[in-house]
This record gives C-alpha cells, structure tokens and sequence, in this order.
C-alpha cells in the first residue's frame, strides 16, 4: 500500500517537472462582449484542454493569454503590442471584425510572429496584410470568396428546387464588414452582367442600401427594408451583426416586407435564436450548424465535447473556427518540431486536415493576394423547427430547403 502511494507521488511530481517548463504562449484576441467572440474563445481553451490533458506539444504545454478587443480597432491594436511586448507570446490567433483586424494589422506586422486568423473576411484586410506576408495565416473565408461559394450554391439550389432567382438586394451595415460585402456583390453583379462568374445565372438585377447596425448604436432598418420591399427581390440578404439578428425580422414583418427568400448573414447568431418564432424558415450564411454532427465524424466530436465542458450548444461557426485555430497551429508546430519560425510556416503549408469540426477538410492555398488561405466557402443554412439545417453544399443538405419564405403565425 505504501509502495503504491510512493509510486502514485513520483509519478505526479514527475508529471508536474515536466509541464514546470516554460510553456508555449498563444495569444488570442477577440471581442468578448460579443456572442462570437465569447465562443471562439471558449473552443480556443477547450482546443488547449485537450492537447495539455494529452501531453501538450513538444514537451510543453501551451498556454492561451486572452485579450478583449471591444469591437474597438485601437484595443484591438492595443491588445497586439501588448501580448508581444509583456506578455512575449509565440504566436497569435483569434480575431473577429474586420475594422478591428485592419487596426491590428500594423502591429501585426511590426512583430511578424506567425498568425493564424479566423476572423476578418474584408478583402481590405487582406490587402492591407499583403503578398509577402509569409507569416500570415487566414482561415476565414475573405469576402469575395463567400460571394463566389452564394452564386455557386444559389445557381445550384435554384437548378435543384426550380425556382427563380433574378433579383437580389443586400442591406449591409455600414461599416467595413457591411461595405466589404457590398463591394464585393457589386463586382460578383458586373461579372454577371457579362455572363461570367458564379452568379452570371441567378443575378440578372441587384440593389444594395446600408444601414447602422444595432452593434453600433443603430437599429432601425425600416427604410432599408422599405427600399427592398419596392424593389421586390426574389432574394434578400442583410450582412450585420448578431444584434440585428431579431429586430430586422421584426421591422421586416412590420412593414409588410415578406421576399421569398430571406437571407441573413451576420458572423455570429444570439442564443436560442431558433426558438423566437420569428426565426422560423430564415435563411443564414455559415460554416457550421449542430447538424453537421450527423454526417461528419469531427464536427459530432467537437460538438460534444464543447457542450460537455460548458452546459451549453454553441450558437455559431466561430466556436468550431476557433477550435480548428488551435489545433492547426498546434499541428503545425508539431510538425516543425521547434518554434523555429521558418520552420512553424513551412510546416503550416502542408498541414491537411480529411475533416474538421466544421465538417469539411481544410487545406492551405493561396487567395488573390495572401499565400496562405484556408477555407473557402461558407454553407447555406436554414432555421426549421429551432434547428439550423444544412441547404448546401447539396452532399452535406441534411434537410431540404423550405420555400417560399413566409412569417410563422
């Protein structure tokens, strides 16, 4: 008996030597008052659980330092200098908005320790990073890439389901995630006009109208939604935040404005959305729902484990991207062998992953201006039944598509 106890206390101060090494830091920033950044945060510490429970990297343990960024570029560029300054971390991730990333990218750039992103779908921000940025990684779809996956995944659900698409209208909030994505339907529309690109088939007439996202002090949509409703699209998108999730849909019902296809997509979605009534058929833009669980082994795991650590299903894709962040960057280092930069980036080159929490593979590639891009498109969701359920890709639909859309009496 007391053999085992001496045993039992050998093995846990050996255990304890062993992670009393300096520790590999990950800084993080993201915007913690924010539903989406509360929960790609929270898989990012899951992600670390995991890996230390299971010996950490290299020896070492990995430590994540969280900042807030506040939704504010300036804290945001703050929080940058001071993980690289005080805190001295390895390398950095997280990320959400993107007029806070093109504040960070300065100082991201003084430092030029390798960065893994997954937020920030601006092209702005890519270009502000540049093409000989090697030390940059971005998972994150950009803008144009998403507006290429939309026309791809509307021409084929249009094909699929026999219904016209021809008229499309986005109300964009108007800050640089709003007017990224304007920007980027203006150019997808000038293909189209021509007969090229992705929505040369479903994009014959577009309007676009900004407005002040609830996020930022706004919150009143009905003269944009007014607008729609006298252009009478046959798809309507708004890109805004997860605070406009609900009162849009309100003020839509409100002035009678019902198109019959009603897009959002915003980064983040509020808690228990799908139970408000008002959710009911609305489609959304995004990388992952909870039923992807039924048809990707990876995306089942991760859902299970971040629902028994914290209680509670994660609302949006950034809980699953913030997961994928840390585990990539953690098998890139695992592969260098060493924190040797060059080493971390060209090993960050070939990492490939069959599957992901968000139910697809991801592998590096170049985009128009970065060299190092993971994802690429999002997926079409819908809210049936308090669920969101996968449209397209039509090999991944784990429900059909219900339309027209209509306000649930």
């Amino acid at each position: 008996m007391k053999r085992s106890a001496v045993l039992i206390m050998c093995l846990a101060v050996l255990f304890s030597i062993a992670f009393a090494v300096e520790p590999i830091k990950i800084g993080a920033v993201s915007p913690l008052g924010d539903i989406t950044g509360k929960e790609s945060t929270r898989a990012m510490q899951l992600a670390v659980k995991e890996i230390n429970d299971a010996g950490g990297i290299l020896g070492r343990p990995l430590q994540l330092i969280i900042m807030d960024d506040e939704m504010k570029p300036a804290s945001g560029a703050a929080a940058i200098d001071k993980l690289a300054t005080v805190d001295k971390v390895d390398f950095f991730v997280g990320g959400m908005g993107s007029g806070v990333h093109l504040a960070e990218i300065p100082a991201l750039k003084k430092y030029q320790k390798v960065t893994v992103w997954i937020g920030a779908a601006d092209h702005n921000c890519e270009n502000a990073v540049g093409a000989d940025a090697d030390w940059y990684f971005h998972l994150h779809p950009w803008d144009y890439q998403q507006g290429e996956g939309y026309g791809l995944a509307w021409t084929e659900i249009a094909k699929k389901y026999n219904i016209k698409i021809e008229k499309v209208f986005l109300a964009y909030e108007e800050g640089a995630f709003g007017t990224g994505s304007y920007t980027s339907y203006v150019d997808f529309f000038n293909q189209a006009k021509k007969g090229q690109g992705s929505w040369a088939a479903v994009m014959k007439q577009f309007v676009g109208a900004s407005f002040k996202s609830a996020s930022f002090g706004g919150g009143d949509y009905r003269a944009v939604l007014n607008q729609a409703k006298t252009f009478n699209p046959d798809l309507f998108v708004w890109a805004g935040y997860d605070a406009d999730a609900i009162p849009i849909v309100a003020q839509a019902k409100e002035v009678n404005f019902t198109p019959k296809l009603f897009v959002g997509a915003p980064p983040g979605w509020p808690a228990n959305y799908g139970k408000n009534p008002l959710a009911e058929n609305v489609i959304l833009y995004g990388m992952w729902s909870p039923t992807l669980s039924d048809v990707s082994p990876a995306a089942e795991r991760f859902f299970n484990a971040y629902v028994k650590m914290y209680g509670e299903e994660p609302t949006g894709y950034f809980a699953p991207l913030g997961y994928i962040n840390i585990y990539f960057l953690a098998e890139g280092i695992k592969k260098a062998g060493s924190l040797d930069k060059d080493a971390v980036i060209k090993a960050l080159e070939t990492v490939q992953f069959k599957d992901t929490a968000l139910g697809e593979p991801l592998k590096i590639t170049p985009s128009r201006v970065i060299k190092h891009q993971g994802f690429k498109y999002q997926k079409i969701l819908q809210w049936q039944n308090g669920k969101q359920q996968v449209i397209w890709p039509l090999d991944l639909a784990t429900a059909k598509l219900v339309y027209p859309f209509s306000f649930k009496k």
